[in-house]
């Protein structure tokens, strides 16, 4: 049932943006900036946290998931080291995604070469 949970939320999530892409002139950057910004509102006021814990990865895995992750690493910061927080939060919470993308980033291009079309 899990499984069903996290391919009806993501399946949700990515069908709203296709729409978006499908039916508006915003830009594929556009919604991706906007995805990541709603992750961190909804984060921010704790009410993707429900949708996390009902969908799991289907809640996670797309951009909104990675602004609410920015959004709780803030949040946890800032109670930790006060204001200065603010600045440190969302790279200590999203570190190993980020760092994790660029590492296997790094060994594709390495291991396939472009060529020119």
């Amino acid at each position: 049932m899990d499984f069903v949970k996290a391919f009806l939320v993501g399946g949700a999530l990515c069908a709203v943006g296709q729409l978006l892409i499908d039916y508006t002139k915003l830009t594929p950057a556009r919604i991706l900036v906007s995805y990541v910004v709603a992750g961190v509102v909804l984060g921010g006021l704790g009410w993707y946290q429900p949708l996390i814990e009902f969908a799991g990865a289907g809640a996670t895995v797309p951009l909104t998931g990675f602004g609410a992750l920015l959004a709780k690493g803030v949040r946890k910061a800032v109670t930790e080291l006060g204001l200065t927080g603010i600045f440190s939060g969302g790279l200590t919470a999203a570190a190993a995604g980020v760092t994790a993308a660029v590492v296997f980033g790094l060994i594709v291009a390495v291991i396939f070469k472009p060529k020119s079309k």
